[in-house]
């Protein structure tokens, strides 16, 4: 290893330090929000919030730097190893099946009650299944036992289970070759699917009408299965927006599943094993957007008077909207411009690291190669703005699958089941999505620089590029604590 000089090591420490320090004073700067969505009792937390803004940005300052010192060639790789456990085929066959049809069974219980039940959103089971169970709960599930999506997916059940049929009476032959799905098409489909996911449940007037999100659930389904029928399941691989959430967020876990196997490897390591595509970049930059605007959605950011929330309603208004129309409207730009400005700071940060060898990485996409360094970024924020939710309104589904149209039935014996509101201090709360937060930017960092170990030319141009990176990390780290709070 080459020995440097001490003035030369302290020169190396320069960004960074300059990176938090800059960001941390913004902190300081940034006035309190009102309350969080999803944290309880936010006025109330257990230490300052400037605090926790610093203490954050130091982490990330500090596991740079230890980076630096520690980590000179690409490891992560190797780490994704791990170790491999052989599962019998037939157990894990098994598995999927069930796995399918429960999957299969939630769903058609889903379009079952949003269609034909109660319109009560908080007795029927659609809104609290769709929001709470299915776009919060599974991200969750993912990071601790892998991509469970992949067996608990209704269409790719519903797909596999006609091909073994059609196999079954017709012959190997029974089903035509699928068609090849278009490479430059990529992940664009699932960030498009995603991004009107976040405005369903972030913009629509009508965001909890149960049998809106039936017909919806419906007609996704569908969307997905024809797909299937022209592409097979590779398709929703890369066009079930979803789907393509869940596997980023399995990519964190300590468990991967493959076939007749489970590989037990080190949290995180997985994000090496994800191949660039197009699109892919779109995907994690809409998750970072939307969640961002959720946040800024419920402060006095947006919503105060003369804030840029009001101000857009009031300007819907003047031009005739009625005023839930209006908000709809307002909030359509607000997730718009989020996404916009989260794609912009990113890529100025991937224009500061192309900067470190312009010559060889004129031609390199770097935002597509670097964007599943910012999955966990994406994953953290999620889990920290949610997890109150989950924790509390998740309880609701105990009593919600017994009684799925709100009229009266108990299916499964659950229906007496109520929601403990206690069951998480504010404090716990806070610490627990300070913890996503900040662990989400940690494992985006170790990422992001092992990454650049396998693109630069040596540990000293890779270490140089990441200053950029560094530096928007700890921004992004200050946005969601400062959201939070």
């Amino acid at each position: 290893m080459l020995r440097r000089s001490p003035s030369a090591r302290r020169s190396r420490l320069v960004p960074p330090v300059v990176a938090l320090l800059a960001v941390g004073a913004s902190t300081l700067a940034v006035p309190a929000a009102a309350d969080a969505h999803g944290l309880a009792g936010g006025r109330e937390l257990p230490i300052p919030e400037w605090l926790f803004a610093w203490a954050a940005a130091i982490v990330l300052v500090v596991s740079f730097v230890g980076l630096t010192v520690l980590w000179h060639r690409p490891r992560l790789a190797v780490l994704a190893e791990g170790r491999v456990l052989r599962v019998p085929v037939g157990a894990q066959a098994a598995g999927r099946v069930a796995l399918g049809a429960i999957g299969v069974g939630l769903y058609g219980l889903t379009i079952w009650a949003g269609l034909s039940g109660i319109d009560n959103p908080q007795s029927n089971l659609a809104p609290t299944m769709v929001y709470v169970g299915f776009w919060v709960g599974l991200p969750v599930l993912s990071l601790v036992v892998g991509d469970v999506w992949r067996a608990l997916s209704p269409w790719r059940a519903i797909a596999d289970a006609g091909g073994w049929i059609a196999r079954r009476a017709g012959g190997p032959d029974a089903l035509p070759a699928p068609l090849r799905y278009p490479e430059r098409v990529g992940a664009w489909p699932a960030a498009a699917v995603l991004l009107v996911f976040a405005w369903l449940e972030l913009a629509a007037g009508n965001r909890d009408d149960p049998q809106l999100l039936g017909v919806l659930a419906l007609l996704y389904g569908a969307a997905m299965l024809v797909g299937c029928g022209l592409y097979g399941t590779t398709f929703l691989d890369r066009a079930d927006g979803f789907g393509r959430y869940f596997a980023l967020a399995a990519t964190l876990a300590p468990v991967h599943w493959e076939r007749g196997r489970v590989r037990l490897r080190v949290p995180g390591s997985g994000l090496a094993t994800i191949e660039p595509s197009p699109g892919l970049a779109a995907v994690v930059l809409t998750l970072i957007g939307t969640t961002t605007f959720d946040g800024i959605s419920n402060g006095e950011l947006w919503s105060s008077d003369g804030a840029l929330g009001t101000t857009l309603e009031d300007l819907f208004g003047d031009l005739g909207l009625g005023a839930s129309s209006a908000a709809t409207a307002a909030a359509t730009v607000g997730i718009l411009l989020a996404v916009g400005l989260v794609t912009l700071f990113v890529r100025l940060g991937v224009a500061g690291v192309r900067s470190v060898d312009r010559e060889r990485l004129r031609d390199v996409d770097l935002l597509g190669r670097f964007a599943p360094t910012l999955a966990p970024i994406a994953i953290g924020y999620a889990v920290a703005h949610y997890v109150s939710l989950l924790l509390i309104q998740g309880q609701a589904l105990g009593f919600l699958l017994s009684d799925p149209r709100g009229d009266g039935s108990n299916l499964f014996g659950t229906a007496g089941w109520g929601v403990d509101y206690g069951i998480i201090s504010p404090e716990a709360t806070w610490y627990l999505q300070v913890a996503a937060l900040v662990g989400g930017h940690v494992a985006g960092l170790v990422a992001a620089h092992d990454l650049a170990l396998r693109t630069f030319r040596g540990p000293r141009a890779a270490v140089r590029s990441q200053y950029w990176m560094l530096a928007v990390m700890v921004a992004f780290t200050s946005l969601g604590l400062w959201l939070l709070s």
